[in-house]
């Protein structure tokens, strides 16, 4: 017996492919859903972790700047102290000097010669005295250019022949010798050197 199918089959399976579509569709849709929520979570959490991170890092830059703002200030203490302890040690220098100079000056003049005034400033030194001969003040030049320490360059500026009474009251008078001279003093180890005298003509007057 021969069975014929009258049903229309071809639209039942145009409508079961449809229904198929229409699943899959569906289905990707939803799955298009998940997978954007499941980014957008993803991404949310990876935009929290990096601002978390900046954060961090922003902070430990505020710490590092003030730590450098710090080690700036102490360097700035440290050369103050630098500073202060070098004028210490200046100032300290500086009061000795008057005493070696002074006792460089006894040492180096010779017999015969009597200084009257001694004047420092500027690194120079004004020397004025009375020698009894014109020798004696050449064996003083020698003396401060060659044996002194704390003195050297010695410029006669003047000397003058006057005459003074050989004993208060007396008439009879003697010959001496007025002179002054310019040395340079001594700088100290580090110290930048004394500026040279200028030139200046020796005066001498019989």
């Amino acid at each position: 017996m021969i069975l014929i199918n009258l049903l229309p089959h071809r639209e039942a399976r145009r409508k079961q492919r449809k229904q198929a579509f229409f699943v899959g569709l569906g289905l990707s849709a939803a799955a298009g859903a998940v997978l954007t929520v499941l980014g957008l979570v993803t991404l949310d959490q990876m935009t929290a972790a990096q601002t978390q991170r900046n954060t961090f890092l922003q902070a430990e830059i505020t710490r590092l700047e003030g730590q450098i703002k710090d080690i700036a200030n102490l360097r700035t203490e440290i050369e103050a102290l630098k500073a202060r302890q070098k004028a210490v040690e200046d100032l300290q220098v500086d009061r000795n000097v008057p005493v070696h100079l002074l006792d460089d000056l006894v040492r180096q003049t010779p017999e015969g010669i009597y200084l009257t005034s001694v004047k420092q400033g500027a690194g120079m030194v004004m020397l004025t005295g009375v020698a009894q001969t014109n020798e004696r003040v050449s064996e003083f030049l020698r003396n401060t250019a060659n044996n002194a320490q704390w003195v050297d360059r010695p410029e006669l500026v003047e000397i003058k022949a006057v005459n003074v009474p050989a004993q208060p009251g007396a008439r009879e008078q003697r010959r001496l010798f007025e002179f002054s001279l310019r040395v340079a003093m001594r700088q100290p180890a580090g110290a930048p050197p004394a500026p040279a005298p200028a030139a200046s003509a020796v005066k001498r007057t019989t």
